[in-house]
């Protein structure tokens, strides 16, 4: 793992970053930087302040940390860093009042998804055990998300993960093709009958096959945010793994928003992989 940043800005939230930062931090062996900025009516001084106890912190953690103090926007000083400091992991906390009311990521969230290209982790809510992992495969593009995954922030987790591949069958997803009984089928019937979804599926599975980890396969169906939702709820997993896609026009629109809606209706923290 490369070097993470983590984003604070001395909120009740920051307090979840951290601890997720420390536990992060201590499964991968990444090198960490703490950033926060000044802005608005926060004095150099008190982001000082902020840096301080943060960093106190992650050292009764056991972890050691540089310091940066970042100037202006805080969406602004984090792309900054990100690409001056060539991170491989950011993560950055998520107001509590956004999430109950379901309005519009603010826009630090929002231009730091849309902008930064590597992993980023929302630090939602602490939820568990982060080997507990659902990770939600749409099959949208090449590489693969699990592909991408365990190419990158396998040291995250390690071999002692467990994990769920999540596939939703949604009408409004389906690709051209796709026949009635696929949308009703469970994980073995589509991969038996080798639909493009149970090729994704057993690629899936071959993938983490050779991280030594047998995973759990799920197919679900119905509205993809409120199934991921659901299940992440349901299956009390410590991190919801989910993908980004560089698309454009109005594709990029459609899931852009559905990440937004998944970090706001899962209640634990949610992994972002680019």
């Amino acid at each position: 793992m490369r070097r993470i940043l983590i984003a604070i800005d001395g909120s009740p939230h920051s307090d979840v970053t951290l601890h997720l930062g420390s536990q992060i931090a201590e499964l991968s062996g990444g090198k960490v930087s703490l950033l926060t900025s000044v802005f608005r009516r926060v004095t150099a001084e008190e982001a000082g302040d902020i840096l301080e106890r943060a960093r106190l912190y992650m050292r009764e953690q056991g972890v050691e940390v540089d310091v940066i103090l970042g100037q202006g926007n805080p969406a602004r000083a984090i792309l900054h860093e990100a690409r001056r400091g060539n991170f491989g992991l950011i993560i950055l906390g998520f107001r509590a009042e956004e999430e109950l009311d379901l309005r519009p990521l603010g826009s630090t969230v929002d231009r730091v998804l849309a902008h930064i290209p590597c992993p980023i982790l929302i630090a939602n809510r602490e939820r568990g055990d982060l080997r507990r992992i659902l990770v939600c495969d749409s099959g949208v593009v090449e590489p693969t998300l699990f592909e991408r995954f365990t190419e990158r922030l396998w040291r995250l987790v390690g071999p002692e993960a467990q994990v769920t591949i999540l596939h939703v069958m949604s009408q409004m997803s389906a690709g051209p093709g796709v026949r009635g009984w696929q949308l009703r089928a469970e994980a073995d019937e589509l991969i038996e009958a080798h639909t493009p979804e149970g090729e994704l599926l057993e690629h899936d599975i071959e993938e983490l096959e050779e991280h030594d980890v047998q995973p759990r396969v799920i197919v679900r169906h119905g509205w993809v945010v409120d199934e991921i939702a659901d299940e992440a709820r349901q299956g009390d997993y410590g991190l919801v793994v989910i993908g980004a896609h560089r698309t454009e026009g109005w594709r990029r629109f459609l899931l852009d928003d559905l990440a937004r809606q998944i970090i706001l209706q899962c209640d634990r923290p949610v992994l972002v992989v680019k």
